[in-house]
């Protein structure tokens, strides 16, 4: 029986949040708005256009949200070109190929927008393990929504309940466990202070996700489905 592996990108495959997080303070700069460490924290995990959107309704913004989006792309991407920012946070290189090696499906699902999912996997080298990328682009409501999720598991053909999510901000595992998946939460402690109580396991490192766990995460659909057919 097959089974997914939904990563997101941002804070679990590359250590991006600051990064992330410095662009968005530029930008508050530039729009000379007071963001609050506790505002800014909320919207991590979200989309560019929802976490616009939100600032939006609490600042007067002189330009429009799409503008803002697009002032990100621009500063990010050129972090990103930044040889020291390409690197996989420990483990997860040894992680995903053990997950292909044990016939788990790889999807990865990032708020963020293609260009910047498809630059940093290109980079890695590791493009070639994912069945599929699911971007905030791509659908209609962001995390803490379950859609990107669910859209992920479409993708790979398989059942949200057959799927394990990892994430590391309090909208992402809301949204996997909304979508009815297992969700493994993950303390990148330059993620901000994010609230990982609804996920089914939390880890302080990367190295704590193994095969075995994961699979432990999918033991009740297995058992509940031996429990239907019979022996």
């Amino acid at each position: 029986m097959k089974r997914c592996v939904i990563f997101d990108m941002d804070g679990v495959i590359i250590d991006s949040e600051p990064i992330h997080q410095e662009c968005e303070r530029q930008i508050f700069k530039i729009l000379e708005i007071n963001v609050s460490d506790e505002q800014h924290n909320a919207v991590v995990g979200t989309t560019d256009e929802i976490m616009w959107s939100q600032i939006g309704n609490l600042y007067e913004l002189p330009i429009t949200v799409p503008e803002i989006i697009q002032l990100k792309k621009s500063l990010y991407i050129e972090y990103l070109k930044k040889e020291a920012y390409l690197r996989p946070i420990p483990y997860i290189p040894e992680l995903i190929v053990d997950l292909c090696k044990n016939d788990f499906l790889l999807v990865l699902a990032s708020s963020s927008p293609h260009e910047q999912i498809n630059y940093i996997l290109e980079n890695l080298r590791i493009r070639h393990y994912f069945h599929a990328t699911i971007s905030g682009e791509d659908v209609k409501k962001g995390k803490p929504h379950p859609e990107i999720f669910l859209k992920a598991a479409e993708s790979a053909g398989i059942e949200p309940e057959l799927c394990v999510v990892i994430e590391d901000s309090c909208n992402g595992v809301t949204a996997a466990k909304s979508a009815n998946m297992k969700c493994i939460g993950y303390i990148n402690p330059n993620s901000g202070d994010q609230d990982l109580s609804k996920a089914d396991v939390v880890v302080r490192s990367l190295a704590e996700i193994t095969v075995i766990l994961i699979k432990k995460q999918c033991r009740l659909k297995d058992l509940n489905e031996a429990f239907y057919q019979g022996p």
